[in-house]
């Protein structure tokens, strides 16, 4: 706490959130999807027919405007704290794009700000790629403010426990209250050598490891809400690339497949791998996921994702005032649930390397 009373979050004088941005309207879908593959060698034919996805949904991606939630939801919580600390917002992908918001931040007068990614897990898609993206966008403006990215709150309590919350009110909504639902947990699929790398050759596999760590958490602690045992699985959704290379298997729809010619009559699908509604969330499982079922006769619904919900919201300020304590010398405590410790706030060398070859990055040892 600070002398009067409030959250010390010294010596930060802002907070970026960062995330993977998304189209905003029909023309932007395939400029953006060129942006997400670029290096990648991929056609524009294909890329088309992915933008089908977003067509369904009129060309807009839901991503943006849920960030924005997120940060009007923030800086209500951070004003109610008495935190005086602005909030910026930038993307990977597409606007406001992460290089324009430094610049917006040098102009603004900010030398130090912590950095809050909307991904929760280790790997370099969710995590090193977003320092590499900071790491560009500080080298390309002068006079660019220090940025600490957060720690990996894929154990945090304020997201571990919206998710077994929507878990239990999604089982409510089934026939005898979900009594022999199964809970499938579904995570974006990325490349098996990506998944083997994250973490670093002391500490691989972090992905997949983190992943089960918090689906078995929050499957213990339905467990304690419902008194009923409910069996459960990691699945994964959005496969990309080319059909030779492997990915994280199996995929939502084949595991639906399966689990009907096991005789499974309900499932709850539980986006454990996102923070919000994202695109693959409402075209992936909302659109695909739950057609596979109607057409299995499976009754399926779908748990909802942490979104604005207060304690997730609260996750970040205590991220910001934990790393803030940190980096005054303090001892803060770092709450983590499951079997995993708490992350820590600088990443190992060779933490979740490139696919592509070595690239520099942000707030590592081996920046």
């Amino acid at each position: 706490m600070n002398p009067a009373g409030h959250p010390d979050v010294k010596p930060y004088d802002a907070l970026l959130v960062l995330s993977f941005g998304g189209p905003e309207k029909p023309e932007d879908v395939v400029p953006f999807l060129e942006n997400v593959t670029r290096g990648r060698g991929i056609p524009r034919e294909r890329l088309e027919q992915v933008g089908q996805h977003y067509f369904l949904f009129g060309g807009r991606s839901p991503i943006n405007d849920q960030n924005r939630a997120l940060i009007g939801a923030l800086e209500k919580d951070f004003a109610d704290q008495g935190i005086d600390l602005p909030i910026y917002f930038g993307n990977r992908n597409w606007e406001p794009y992460l290089a324009d918001t430094v610049a917006q931040m040098v102009a603004d007068g900010v030398e130090r700000a912590a950095v809050f990614t909307t991904s929760a897990y280790s790997s370099w898609s969710s995590c090193r790629q977003y320092r590499e993206n900071l790491f560009d966008a500080v080298a390309a403006t002068p006079g660019a403010p220090r940025l600490d990215r957060l720690r990996q709150y894929f154990n945090h309590p304020g997201f571990i426990d919206p998710v077994v919350d929507a878990c239990v009110e999604a089982l409510t909504g089934l026939p005898d209250h979900g009594d022999r639902a199964r809970l499938v947990f579904v995570t974006h699929s990325i490349p098996t050598s990506m998944a083997e790398t994250s973490g670093g050759p002391d500490n691989g596999g972090a992905y997949v490891r983190q992943h089960r760590s918090a689906v078995d958490e929050v499957a213990r602690r339905v467990k304690q809400a419902t008194g009923r045992a409910h069996r459960h699985d990691l699945v994964y959704c959005s496969r990309s690339g080319a059909p030779s290379t492997p990915w994280l298997e199996p995929d939502v729809n084949d595991h639906l497949e399966e689990l009907a010619t096991d005789g499974v009559a309900q499932v709850v699908l539980v986006p454990i791998g996102f923070v919000s509604d994202h695109m693959e969330v409402i075209y992936d499982l909302d659109t695909e996921a739950l057609a596979t079922a109607e057409r299995l006769g499976i009754q399926a619904v779908r748990a909802a994702t942490s979104g604005t919900d207060q304690r997730f919201v609260t996750m970040v300020r205590e991220l910001v005032v934990e790393r803030a304590a940190a980096e005054r010398g303090e001892q803060p405590e770092r709450p983590a649930l499951g079997s995993l410790p708490p992350g820590p706030d600088l990443c190992a060398a060779g933490c979740c390397p490139n696919p592509r070859g070595p690239r520099p990055a942000l707030c590592g040892v081996d920046s």
